[in-house]
């Protein structure tokens, strides 16, 4: 489901079921609306409101994080376990784990320490490609859920047609996008020890 629903459609459902509906999670917004914003120092209010000790607006902070991160991560969840999954079985027929279960070598043991490390080689690919999708996904999980993000001050420049701003988000977001691919690749190495020679 998650790979397949748009992130504007999925981000009404959730809302029309969780907020409208079953009334279990808050609004739009960073914050209710008869709440207080805490004292701005990084302009983050999950933050700010730990530095000023204000618990009450650090919970509603967090509440309001929830739906629009299970709408980003939905796509790229679902896709990421599809191959997971598919990279494990894969795995799980090589000769050397047939030889770990023959040495009578635990099953956990065999699964962590041998399946999972090789198998995580087209999940961290997967993965860095994913951030691009997540950006993506954020202009329109941003303007549903009213967050004032990177995706949305996007979205009003490219109407407004203010090239420097479009050209400064293009700059963060390729650099962003470079340093994830970078750390992609040299997570290679940790992975498997053969890309290190």
């Amino acid at each position: 489901m998650g790979v397949s629903s748009p992130t504007f459609w999925l981000a009404f459902v959730m809302l029309a079921l969780f907020y409208g509906g079953l009334q279990i999670a808050p609004g739009p917004g960073r914050l209710d609306p008869i709440a207080f914003p805490p004292d701005e120092v990084t302009g983050l209010f999950l933050v700010d409101s730990l530095l000023a000790g204000d618990w009450e607006t650090f919970r509603d902070a967090a509440a309001h994080l929830v739906l629009p991160s299970i709408v980003l991560a939905a796509a790229t969840i679902g896709l990421i376990t599809r191959t997971t999954r598919a990279a494990m079985l894969e795995t799980m027929q090589q000769d050397y784990v047939r030889v770990s279960r023959a040495k009578g070598l635990r099953e956990r043991f065999i699964v962590f320490r041998h399946i999972l490390p090789n198998a995580l080689i087209p999940v961290v690919t997967l993965g860095g490609l994913a951030y691009a999708n997540l950006l993506a996904g954020a202009v329109m999980t941003e303007t549903v859920f009213s967050w004032p993000g990177l995706g949305r001050y996007t979205f009003r420049s490219a109407a407004a047609l203010d090239f420097p701003a479009i050209m400064g988000i293009t700059l963060v977001v390729s650099i962003s996008y470079l340093l994830v691919n970078l750390l992609v690749d040299l997570s290679y190495a940790l992975l498997d020890p053969r890309v290190r020679r």
